[in-house]
């Protein structure tokens, strides 16, 4: 038994992307999904009230379910009792005119942390002492070390 290497040429990009050929693209299916997820997304974004719509989204649609996701419980308890007419409103899209019934999720947005800065202080007889041992030392490097770390210190005018 042999073991022979394939050799996988580059497709153009229209080849993977368009699902119009006799043998569908191999992304095809998942652009034609994204794209189906995005109209849903639009659509409900354009009947939901104001203070709602930045807080919704649409996450996918797998087995007749479609998932939504919202940043806070809150905004969940909302979207369970409002579940009968956002199906109603879904099933206006031909794609989604076989949508069973939702998904819900809460994925809570946290804001980044910013790390916590520490202004560290260094004195002038610390500084004193950090230079005393840079002209000690023998080794440039640590010699500039040193006297740059002493350059920090506070000093009395």
């Amino acid at each position: 038994m042999s073991i022979k290497a394939k050799r996988f040429y580059a497709q153009p990009m229209t080849r993977l992307l368009d699902g119009s050929q006799a043998a569908p693209g191999e992304l095809s299916g998942l652009m034609r999904m994204a794209r189906v997820i995005d109209r849903a997304q639009q659509h409900l974004r354009q009947h939901l009230p104001e203070d709602v719509r930045e807080h919704v989204f649409v996450g996918g649609y797998r087995q007749g379910k479609l998932t939504l996701i919202t940043d806070r419980a809150a905004w969940l308890t909302w979207l369970r009792y409002e579940q009968a007419r956002l199906l109603a409103l879904l099933r206006q899209l031909p794609e989604f005119e076989a949508v069973l019934g939702f998904t819900f999720k809460v994925r809570p947005i946290s804001p980044p942390k910013l790390p916590v800065t520490q202004h560290r202080k260094l004195s002038s007889r610390a500084a004193d002492e950090i230079s005393c041992c840079a002209a000690d030392t023998t080794d440039p490097r640590l010699r500039r070390s040193l006297e740059r770390l002493a350059a920090h210190a506070e000093r009395k005018s």
